[in-house]
């Protein structure tokens, strides 16, 4: 579906921008690049200029003259000169799209989204498919851009996608194989016009399916099963708390179950959690329905271990164990996070607003919550919805706020940083907040070992 007489505007520089951009050249065609950052802000400025014709310092008028754009997923939609495309007719794309138009027609799609559990079911999907032996990559919201991949080429035997809504608002043509939707809560609510906006978003992961294909839900999530009937492709369901012939996954006892033979304790899983129970049953499904090798599958699936900065078991000092949460940027990831314990934790919360309700966790946290501490730009908002119901300390620098938790600790205490917030206000991304949050806690093991 290439056509290297189109002539391309890539917005916004960042990964998958120069992927796509530098993949257009190599299939002969030309693009021209536009970020809103200045040259020297954008580290392979010097470099691009040489390969391309760009502009730095906004966007102007001239990519009105370029025939479609390529819009990265971080810049909002809601933008005057994006509207003013939409009213000339310009068509707006992703990378996922364009990977999606030149991709080998022997290469299989599984693509996952949902608001919580995406980055450990891709890299679990992901994990079980090389152990069976299969040439699959990994791409998307995580990981390297899709187009940095010869994905053009046959011999990809899978392409396995993490989506965000972002993305998913400008995808057109975009089919996978296997679309799987995790769950849908409130999330990104500073960019969506309404709850139901962002579940249409999601929805849209499903648009282009038919009866040959496969769509994964989670029936526990309400938005989804209120939902199904939207959708065109064979449903596969999974369940925490429905059986069959509701559902083709499920809990039983302390095992998932798939169908009739299929049986995996959750005892042999190196990830925790109910939440992880899910994401296996998600994972499972969405791999079977293309391979049909069940057995092989959750074998492979016993050895996947936790990803960073997802409930991440750091260290214990002084048999206090600090475990790193720092992806739980909204309030049903803590959820996920605070339900993986059996017994109370120190909870590490605050950052940047997303424009959620944390007032949802005050039933959970008076519940398992030994003390709730404080920090970023959130703090105060957190501490006027809980100072009533909780015990809570405001502290502003993480690095005080993570020692005074571990100075009121005591043996068998667990201080678990989960913030429920975007991590902006302090940090790049929530990777180098909780690479900070795992320097932090391993200074404080090595000042008790010199002890």
């Amino acid at each position: 579906m290439f056509n290297p007489k189109t002539s391309y505007a890539i917005l916004g520089l960042a990964r998958s921008g120069i992927a796509v951009a530098y993949k257009i050249k190599e299939l002969g065609g030309t693009a021209y690049l536009s970020d809103i950052k200045t040259e020297e802000q954008i580290e392979y400025a010097e470099k691009l200029k040489q390969d391309f014709e760009c502009e730095f310092g906004g966007h102007t008028n001239k990519l009105f003259q370029f025939e479609q754009w390529i819009v990265s997923p971080g810049i909002p939609l809601n933008l005057p000169i994006i509207q003013k495309a939409k009213q000339l007719g310009i068509p707006l794309i992703c990378d996922i799209e364009f990977g999606y138009q030149i991709k080998s027609p022997d290469s299989k799609i599984i693509a996952v989204t949902g608001s919580n559990g995406k980055s450990t079911t891709v890299s679990l999907i992901q994990h079980i498919l090389q152990h069976m032996g299969y040439n699959s990559i990994l791409a998307g919201n995580i990981g390297n851009a899709l187009t940095s991949y010869p994905i053009e080429k046959p011999g990809i035997d899978f392409i396995v996608l993490e989506l965000s809504s972002f993305q998913l608002d400008l995808i057109d043509t975009f089919k996978p194989d296997v679309a799987v939707l995790l769950n849908i809560t409130p999330d990104h609510l500073d960019r969506y016009d309404s709850f139901q906006t962002y579940i249409d978003s999601k929805f849209h992961i499903f648009m282009n399916q038919n009866q040959e294909d496969f769509a994964v839900i989670c029936l526990d999530s309400e938005p989804i099963a209120e939902r199904q009937y939207r959708i065109k492709a064979q449903l596969l369901r999974y369940s925490l708390e429905k059986t069959p012939p509701d559902c083709e996954a499920w809990l039983n006892q302390d095992a998932i179950q798939i169908g009739v033979k299929h049986k995996l304790s959750v005892r042999d899983l190196k990830i925790r959690g109910p939440h992880n129970y899910a994401n296996t049953m998600a994972a499972l499904l969405a791999v079977n329905a293309l391979t049909h090798n069940l057995d092989a599958a959750m074998e492979a699936a016993k050895t996947f271990p936790p990803l960073p900065h997802r409930l991440e078991l750091v260290a214990k000092v002084n048999d206090i164990a600090f475990y790193n949460d720092s992806k739980a940027t909204n309030t049903d990831a803590v959820k996920s996070a605070l339900n993986a314990f059996d017994q109370p934790v120190r909870v590490i919360m605050g950052g940047s607003d997303k424009g959620e309700d944390f007032s949802v966790l005050t039933p959970l946290l008076k519940k398992v919550a030994k003390k709730v501490y404080l920090t970023g730009a959130t703090a105060v908002k957190m501490y006027e919805i809980w100072k009533d119901d909780l015990p809570l300390e405001i502290i502003d620098d993480f690095s005080q706020c993570i020692h005074k938790a571990f100075y009121d600790s005591v043996p068998g205490d667990i201080i678990l940083l989960s913030p429920a917030c975007a991590s902006f206000d302090k940090f790049k991304n929530y990777e180098e907040r909780g690479e900070v949050f795992k320097q932090i806690v391993n200074s404080i093991a090595r000042e008790y070992e010199k002890e």
